[in-house]
């Protein structure tokens, strides 16, 4: 499959995206007065792109206000890569114009879906990986490519169930979508962690399967846990705690073999106040400022 978004000759921890390869947390409403009124020391902010899908009002009032200071990355909720159905071409549509009006330095999606016949659910869902599921992703993302005429960044999922039916597994299936499709990766190293004890794989070895080279931003947060019918741990990303000590540990980690690469502190939950943010973000930023380079 011939796509036009080549990134073969992208050096190693090089941003495919454009962010900076620095530490970056969500834009809340709750924060934006604080944000405006005391510039922290950020390196970008994400919003995700379906709270824009709107001509106007305070949100763009006070995006386009941080996009003054600070670049932007906008992450996708909505599209339902993964779905059979073809993809929603109004969404779509509007995308387009919400990434026309910014021009944000990164935009990803997630590999999932959340629509069928017409009926759209407020969860991202898990793929079987299989030939047609492959064949049907990697369409899916060579339209919104080429609608969007840039390059998009596609996300690892947090999942809770395994297909019986997937004869790929999952870091070959994700390689796979990236060489066919030119686009690059998201590595959410929280889903990481999380799927990795919920399924039982290490998840070191996960990472290293990854085309590591086509990351263009990280992203970080906390889990609930929980237990199973079987009694074992069951790991929820819900976005609403700090990172764990243990994804800090696989972010290290991935930082030793990729170099810096721009990465977000997510917190949709629960959400404290903007100091609390800012020193997560400051550890990640220390992170990428002192890691080590494995050779």
């Amino acid at each position: 499959m011939s796509h036009p978004f080549d990134t073969q000759s992208l050096p190693r921890g090089a941003s495919p995206a454009g962010l900076p390869a620095r530490s970056g947390i969500g834009l809340k409403s709750a924060h934006v007065g604080e944000i405006l009124q005391t510039l922290p020391e950020l390196g970008f902010f994400e919003v995700h792109a379906e709270n824009y899908m709107v001509d106007g009002g305070p949100f763009h009032q006070h995006l386009a206000r941080i996009c003054e200071h600070y670049p932007l990355s906008i992450h996708g909720v909505g599209l339902s890569i993964g779905a059979e159905g073809p993809l929603d071409a109004c969404h779509l549509d509007a995308l387009a114009a919400l990434l026309d009006r910014y021009q944000p330095a990164s935009f990803s999606e997630h590999l999932a879906w959340s629509s069928h016949g017409g009926v759209f659910l407020n969860d991202l869902l898990p793929l079987p990986y299989t030939g047609r599921t492959l064949q049907r992703v990697c369409e899916h993302i060579d339209q919104v490519q080429t609608r969007l005429r840039r390059r998009m960044l596609l996300e690892n999922p947090a999942t809770y169930v395994q297909f019986a039916e997937s004869t790929w597994d999952e870091p070959a299936f994700i390689a796979e979508v990236v060489q066919r499709t030119g686009c690059g990766l998201l590595l959410d190293v929280n889903n990481v962690h999380v799927s990795s004890v919920n399924h039982h794989f290490d998840a070191q070895a996960y990472v290293r399967a990854l085309p590591l080279d086509r990351v263009g931003e990280i992203h970080l947060a906390g889990f609930d846990e929980q237990v199973d019918a079987a009694g074992d741990p069951l790991l929820i990303d819900h976005h609403g705690a700090p990172v764990d000590a243990a994804v800090w540990q696989l972010y290290d980690y991935v930082l030793g073999l990729t170099g810096p690469v721009a990465t977000l502190i997510e917190r949709d939950n629960d959400l404290p106040a903007l100091p609390v943010l800012l020193a997560e973000a400051g550890m990640a930023e220390h992170r990428l400022h002192n890691i080590r380079v494995s050779a």
